[in-house]
C-alpha cells in the first residue's frame, strides 16, 4: 500500500519551503461589520519551482473552506488530500496525491474569519454614530499577521502584485493600496474593485472600511493625496496633508525615484495598536498621531505630526519600494525612515531646529544600548514573530543615530547619491544591510561595510576616554555598560573634534571639544583638567547647542554607570541655568527627572532638596518664558515653556502650584481663557492631581468630566497621562481601574501609566500583577510590546 505524504515534516520550520511563489494574489474580502466577521477568497497565482505534493503558506485563526489548485497548462482541478492549518506555527499545509508538477498555476482557497479585538490582522474598532456605537473595519499587518486575514506566503521576500475587491455596506468608505477601478452597488452590498498593486509585501497590504469626511491635494507630479477623517473633522486633516505633499515632493528628488504610486491616502483610526503604519499608498495612523487641532494641538504634537508623518511617507521608498530581504534587517526600514524624517522636516521647518532635537533620539538609543539586556542593530530573527521583540529603542533610535554618524562621515553628497544608487539598483526588489553598504563603498571610496559591521553587528557602544599628556591627546576605547561591568566590544570611531579658546579677564583660555554635535554614537569621558575647561566654555557660551547637549548626557551617564561623581554632575547642570536653547534645557528637565527617580528609590528622605534644587536650577527659564503665549513667539519657545512648568509642577514648586491652580479655575470657568493654553495645560493638570486626595477629589472630579465631555483625542490623551499623579495611592488604584473601563480606548490605556506617581508605584504594580495574571489576551497586550515611557513620561511608539 502507498504511503500518504506526511504533513508534520513542515512543523517547527522558521521559513517556508520554496516550493512554490506566489506571483499575484486575487483577494476578495466580504466584511460584515455588525456580525464583525468577514469571508473571502483568495486567488494565488504560483509559480512551481519544482515539483512537490505539497503547498505550505501561512494562515492563522482562520477557518478554511474550499481549496483547489488548477495547473495553467490543462487548467484540470486538484483538490488536496489532506490539509492541516497548524496555530502553533502559523502554516496551512495542502498534500496533494499527486505531485504539482514545475510551471504555472493558481490556487484557490476560500476561508472565513472574525474580526478581531487584538488590533492586528484585519481588526474591529469601535465609534459612536448618532450615540450608537458602530464598528469599522482596519488593518495591522506588520509584522506577520497578513495571515489573519487570509491565506498567504507571508514573508517580506516574497513579493507579488495584489488585486482586491472589498464587498461592504453601501453608505461606508473602502480604502485599498490602490485607486478604485469600479463599484457596483447590489442592494445593501456594494462591492469596491481596485486596481491592480505593483510588487509588494503581505505585510504592506492594507484595508479599512469606516465613515469619514476627507480633504486632498495633488503634488506637482500629479500624485493625488487624500487625508481622511472622522465624520465632521476633516479641517484636522489639512496639516498632515500639507506635511504628505511636500514630503512625496521632497523624497523624489532627494532619492532621485519618483512615487511609483498614483495615489497616496492617509486615515485616521480610532484604534490602533502603533503610532502609524507605512502601508503602500494607504498610511493608517491613530487619531491623535494625524489630526490637528488648532486650539488643543500643542506645538510638541504638531511637530509630533510632522515627524511621524515624514517617517510614514519616506517608507514609500525605503521599506516599500525597496524592502529588507528578511525581519533580521528591520532596522534597515527603520533606522532609515526614522534618520531621514528629521532631514525631510529640518527641509519644512527649519527655523525648529530639528537636527538639534534628533539628539533626544540618540540619547535614548545610548541609553537603551548601555543595557546588559541590549542587542545588536541587526538581530539575527530565526521565527518571523520574534521580530515583535526588536521594535525598539536599537531599531529605531540607535540605527538612525549611526546612519546619521555615517552620513555625517562620508558628507551628504556621497551619501544622498548613494542612496539613489541604492533605490534605482534594488527597486522592487529586496536587499539586506550588505547591499546598501555594498553601493555606499562603491559610491564613496570607504569600506563601508568594514567600518559598519562594527555598529550593526555587536551590541553596545564605545567610551572614549581622553586625557592631554604634554601637548598629545590621547584616547583610549572601552565598551560602556550602565551597570558598571567590563565590556569587550572593539569599534572602528570616526572620532571628531574641535577646539576653541578665548581671553577672559585677561587670561587666555583653552577648551576641546570631542565628537562635533554629537554626530557619532559614543560617549566622552575628560581627564579632569580638560572636563573642567569645558565647564568654564559652557559657562561663558562659547560652544553650540549640540555641543553642550552632548557633554550634559555623557556626564549624567558616567554619573549612572558610576564613574562620575554625583556631585560633579550637579555642579555641572547648575552651569546649564541661564542656557536659552530648547534641546540644551529640555535635557537638563529630563537629567533631573531621572536623577529624581534614582533618589526616590535610593534616598528617599534626601528627594525634596534635590527638587527644590533642581526648581532653582529651572526657575530662570520659567521666568524668561511666562505662562502665556506670546504672538508671533518661536516654536521652540512654545515647546520649552510646556516643559518647563510640567517639570516644576512635578517637583512641586510651590508658586508654580498656585499659579497652576489658579488657571485650571479660570479654565473650568472659560474653556476658552488665555490663562491656560494647551502647551500649558498639562502642567496645570499634574499641579491639580498632586493636591488630589480620596478627603479632597474635587479636582479629579473636574478633570474626568472635562476627559468625558472632550471631543479632541489630544484633550483626552492629555487627561490620561496626569490623572494617576495624585500622592494618593487610593486615587491612583482609581485611575488605574478607570483607565481600564469602558470610558477609555484600549489604545490608550497605555498613556495612564505614563505619569503615576512614586506615591503610586508600588500600589500600580501591585494592580498590574493581579491585572496580568487574570486578564485576557486583548488590545492593550498588544500595545505594551510596542511602547517605551521615558522618565519624563513620553511615550513612543516603535512601530511607525
Amino acid at each position: 500500500m502507498e504511503k500518504r505524504p506526511s504533513i508534520g515534516q513542515f512543523k517547527g520550520q522558521a521559513r517556508l519551503p520554496k516550493f512554490a511563489v506566489p506571483r499575484r494574489y486575487d483577494l476578495h474580502l466580504k466584511l460584515d461589520l455588525v456580525a464583525c466577521s468577514f469571508s473571502g477568497a483568495v486567488r494565488i497565482s504560483l509559480a512551481v519551482a519544482e515539483e512537490t505534493k505539497f503547498l505550505v503558506l501561512n494562515a492563522l485563526e482562520l477557518a478554511i473552506g474550499d481549496v483547489c489548485f488548477a495547473d495553467s497548462a490543462d487548467q484540470k482541478k486538484i483538490r488536496p488530500c489532506d490539509i492541516l492549518l497548524d496555530e502553533e506555527d502559523e502554516i496551512l499545509v495542502l498534500a496533494f496525491d499527486g505531485a504539482l508538477g514545475c510551471g504555472e498555476g493558481v490556487l484557490t482557497i476560500e476561508f472565513s474569519g472574525m474580526l478581531n479585538a487584538q488590533l492586528k490582522g484585519l481588526y474591529k474598532c469601535a465609534y459612536v454614530d448618532g450615540g450608537e456605537k458602530k464598528y469599522m473595519a482596519a488593518t495591522q499587518f506588520e509584522a506577520v499577521d497578513a495571515r489573519r486575514c487570509f491565506p498567504c506566503w507571508d514573508e517580506p521576500a516574497l513579493k507579488a502584485t495584489f488585486q482586491i475587491t472589498l464587498d461592504v455596506p453601501p453608505e461606508v468608505t473602502a480604502l485599498s493600496n490602490m485607486p478604485i477601478l469600479k463599484e457596483k452597488l447590489d442592494g445593501n452590498i456594494r462591492t469596491v474593485y481596485f486596481e491592480e498593486s505593483p510588487m509588494m509585501s503581505t505585510y504592506l497590504v492594507a484595508v479599512v472600511v469606516g465613515l469619514f469626511d476627507s480633504v486632498e491635494e495633488m503634488t506637482a507630479d500629479g500624485i493625488r493625496v487624500r487625508v481622511y477623517c472622522p465624520p465632521g473633522k476633516s479641517d484636522y486633516g489639512i496639516f498632515a496633508l500639507h506635511v504628505a505633499v511636500k514630503a512625496l515632493e521632497l523624497y523624489t528628488r532627494y532619492f532621485s525615484a519618483p512615487y511609483p504610486l498614483p495615489k497616496l491616502d492617509m486615515v485616521a483610526v480610532p484604534e490602533f495598536s502603533a503610532g502609524a503604519m507605512e502601508n503602500y499608498g494607504l498610511i493608517i495612523y491613530r487619531e491623535n498621531e494625524m489630526l490637528h487641532d488648532e486650539l488643543q494641538s500643542t506645538a510638541a504634537k504638531k511637530q509630533r505630526i510632522t515627524v511621524v508623518a515624514m517617517h510614514e511617507v519616506a517608507h514609500q521608498w525605503f521599506g516599500n519600494l525597496v524592502t529588507m530581504e528578511w525581519w533580521t534587517h528591520l532596522w534597515l526600514n527603520e533606522g532609515f525612515a526614522t534618520w531621514v524624517s528629521y532631514m525631510a522636516t529640518d527641509n519644512l521647518f527649519p527655523e525648529w531646529k530639528v537636527w538639534t532635537q534628533f539628539l533626544q533620539l540618540t540619547a535614548n538609543g545610548l541609553y537603551m544600548d548601555s543595557l546588559e539586556k541590549s542587542h545588536p542593530i541587526e538581530v539575527e530573527i530565526i521565527h518571523a514573530r520574534a521580530v515583535l521583540e526588536i521594535f525598539d529603542a536599537v531599531s529605531y533610535e540607535k540605527g538612525s543615530a549611526v546612519i546619521r554618524m555615517l552620513q555625517s562621515y562620508l558628507g551628504d553628497a556621497i551619501f544622498q547619491k548613494s542612496l539613489g544608487s541604492y533605490m534605482k539598483r534594488y527597486a522592487w526588489k529586496n536587499a539586506k544591510t550588505e547591499d546598501l553598504w555594498s553601493v555606499l563603498t562603491d559610491e564613496s571610496g570607504v569600506d563601508v561595510t568594514n567600518l559598519m559591521d562594527t555598529w550593526t553587528k555587536q551590541k553596545g557602544y564605545p567610551l572614549i576616554s581622553v586625557n592631554l599628556n604634554s601637548h598629545i591627546l590621547e584616547f583610549e576605547q572601552s565598551q560602556f555598560i550602565l551597570s558598571g561591568l567590563a565590556g569587550e566590544g572593539l569599534w572602528i570611531v570616526p572620532i571628531t573634534l574641535c577646539l576653541g579658546s578665548y581671553e577672559r579677564q585677561k587670561k587666555f583660555h583653552f577648551w576641546i571639544k570631542i565628537n562635533i554635535d554629537q554626530s557619532g554614537f559614543y560617549r566622552v569621558k575628560y581627564e579632569d583638567k580638560l572636563a573642567a575647561q569645558l565647564m568654564k566654555a559652557i559657562e561663558s557660551n562659547y560652544l553650540s547647542a549640540t555641543d553642550k547637549f552632548g557633554i550634559l548626557d555623557d556626564s549624567h551617564a558616567l554619573c549612572q554607570g558610576g564613574k562620575q561623581s554625583l556631585s560633579y554632575l550637579l555642579t555641572l547642570m547648575d552651569v546649564y541655568r541661564k542656557d536659552t536653547d530648547y534641546t540644551v534645557v529640555s535635557n537638563l528637565i529630563n537629567v533631573c527627572y531621572s536623577i529624581v527617580k534614582t533618589y526616590c528609590d535610593a534616598f528617599p528622605d534626601s528627594v525634596d532638596s534635590l527638587r527644590q534644587y533642581f526648581i532653582n536650577i529651572l526657575l530662570p527659564s520659567a521666568e524668561r518664558l511666562g505662562w502665556e503665549l506670546v504672538p508671533g513667539e518661536p516654536h521652540l519657545n512654545v515647546l520649552l515653556r510646556g516643559e518647563i512648568f510640567m517639570a516644576l509642577a512635578s517637583f512641586g514648586d510651590k508658586k508654580t502650584h498656585e499659579d497652576a491652580i489658579r488657571r485650571f479655575e479660570s479654565f473650568l470657568m472659560d474653556k476658552n481663557t488665555p490663562l491656560l493654553s494647551a502647551d500649558t495645560k498639562r502642567a496645570a493638570y499634574i499641579a491639580v492631581m498632586r493636591k488630589t486626595t480620596v478627603a479632597s477629589r474635587n479636582y479629579f472630579e473636574s478633570l474626568l468630566s472635562i476627559y468625558r465631555e472632550a471631543d479632541a483625542v489630544q484633550e483626552k490623551e492629555r487627561i490620561l497621562r496626569h490623572l494617576a499623579a495624585s500622592p494618593d495611592p487610593d486615587i491612583v488604584l482609581e485611575v488605574l481601574n478607570f483607565i481600564v473601563s469602558d470610558e477609555v480606548r484600549d489604545q490608550d490605556i497605555v498613556y495612564g501609566f505614563a505619569g503615576i506617581s512614586s506615591e503610586g508605584r508600588e500600589t500600580a504594580w501591585k494592580w498590574l500583577k493581579v491585572r496580568s495574571s487574570t486578564s485576557n489576551h486583548n488590545a492593550s497586550s498588544v500595545l505594551l510590546q510596542n511602547i517605551h515611557i521615558q522618565s519624563d513620561g513620553q511615550l513612543i511608539f516603535y512601530q511607525i
